[in-house]
């Protein structure tokens, strides 16, 4: 049966990581110190023995070329053998030793392990020629007891070092990878309607919060993506409830009886207008979702806009006997969005304006640092001091309304496109109908 291995998680890898790291680098730490410590070991025991090699030549004679000793050595430890040529002038009588000193001695210098001994071989020179050799030696057991327990120090200190470094990295990437736990267990818990929760972590301070921060930024557009789209369904569930029913009311009346040309005629108008109705609000709602999901670096021409608004709106002020006008005082200005994202924005309070007039309705055009202003005015009763807030909200109308036919939705869509660009749109309180778009012009 084959299991899958479970992954390792971060911190484990790191965690290996930085103990094998840690692990090569005592080793080869160790191994060189041993090599080297081993070397000035040897050296010692060699300068040891040539030392006392050194102190035997001080006590023999040399004459014409023959070596000799005055008194003969006793033994260890001071050992010694003194050649005359190859042949032995004072030997310890070590069995195990002679020999190995015999065959240094022939060479005439030089050193030779034997065992835990070490011999090494001076040679005696009269008028610049060898004439025999004196070979010394030194035991260097405790020379090897030395190395050994600076070994079994070292690997010693290694592992305690190991284990430090192994617990303060463990203790290091726990409070390091901490926030990354956390973010993991909130969002495990977090179910799709918490739309506001966020990790929280304040200032980033560090990677891991900067990457919690901008996993907050990115919760923080999802759900306001996700407001639009459930907003952008209430109002059309809601806005196209009363239209569908009135359809619906016509066409049931309509099928119940014969009726004359004219009632079906009447009864499609009815229709038509609803229709007409539907299609406004969806398209403004569509409008305002866009505006809200994308941002944009165009520009338009101011003019242009409210040309096309008033157009829009032509068919509303020649049912209401209203004349429309334009009148800019700055024909040239340019608002920073799209011409569409303009109209869209002007139209629903030029609408407004031919809804409520009474005879006519008019926008301006004006430039005022870096902001273009459209000033949309009528001849009706006017905005009250209460209302100028309140008319904003969907669904609400003025209490001064006269016409009721609309959805009471445009001018609510109309500030959220202009604030969708930074801009506004404002009612004035007065005798007369007048209300400010404001839209910043591009630089």
């Amino acid at each position: 049966m084959i299991h899958r291995l479970r992954p390792r998680s971060i911190r484990s890898r790191l965690l290996l990581t930085t103990v094998v790291s840690v692990v090569a680098a005592p080793l080869n730490l160790v191994t060189a110190f041993t090599l080297m410590f081993a070397q000035q070991l040897a050296a010692n025991a060699t300068d040891q023995a040539r030392s006392r090699a050194n102190a035997e030549l001080a006590v023999l004679d040399v004459h014409n070329g023959t070596v000799s000793r005055e008194e003969p050595g006793t033994g260890r430890p001071d050992t010694v053998w003194v050649y005359s040529g190859t042949t032995p002038v004072d030997e310890p009588g070590l069995p195990g030793l002679d020999a190995a000193a015999a065959r240094l001695a022939r060479t005439g210098e030089g050193s030779t392990d034997v065992g835990d001994t070490r011999l090494v071989a001076v040679p005696i020179v009269d008028h610049n020629e060898r004439v025999g050799s004196v070979v010394a030696d030194v035991s260097v057991e405790p020379y090897e007891e030395a190395q050994r327990a600076a070994l079994f120090a070292s690997i010693a200190l290694s592992l305690i070092v190991l284990v430090i470094v192994a617990f303060v990295t463990r203790a290091i990437l726990a409070h390091a990878l901490r926030p990354v736990s956390d973010m993991t267990a909130s969002a495990r818990a977090w179910s799709d309607r918490d739309l506001d929760e966020r990790f929280g972590f304040g200032r980033p301070y560090d990677e891991l919060t900067e990457l919690a921060a901008t996993l907050d930024q990115l919760l923080d557009r999802n759900a306001a993506a996700l407001r639009r789209e459930q907003r952008l369904t209430a109002e059309i569930s809601h806005e196209l409830r009363t239209p569908l029913a009135r359809i619906a009311a016509e066409a049931e009346l309509a099928l119940r009886r014969t009726r004359s040309e004219e009632e079906y005629r009447a009864a499609l108008d009815v229709v038509e207008q609803n229709a007409r109705t539907m299609a406004r609000i969806i398209d403004t709602l569509l409008a305002a979702a866009r505006a809200g999901a994308e941002a944009t670096h165009e520009s338009a021409s101011a003019l242009e806009a409210a040309e096309r608004a008033t157009g829009a709106a032509t068919e509303v002020a020649r049912a209401h006997g209203i004349e429309l006008a334009i009148e800019p005082a700055c024909r040239d200005a340019l608002v920073a969005a799209n011409l569409e994202l303009t109209t869209q924005i002007l139209q629903p309070v030029v609408d407004n304006a031919c809804r409520h007039a009474r005879t006519r309705a008019t926008i301006g055009i004006d430039q005022a640092d870096r902001t273009v202003v459209f000033t949309i005015g009528d001849d009706g009763e006017g905005v009250s001091a209460d209302d100028t807030q309140r008319i904003f909200v969907p669904g609400v109308r003025g209490r001064r309304a006269i016409d009721r036919s609309g959805a009471g939705l445009g001018l609510a869509l109309a500030r959220r496109l202009a604030e969708s660009v930074g801009g506004t749109v404002e009612a004035s309180p007065g005798p007369t109908g007048a209300f400010t778009v404001r839209i910043p012009a591009r630089p």
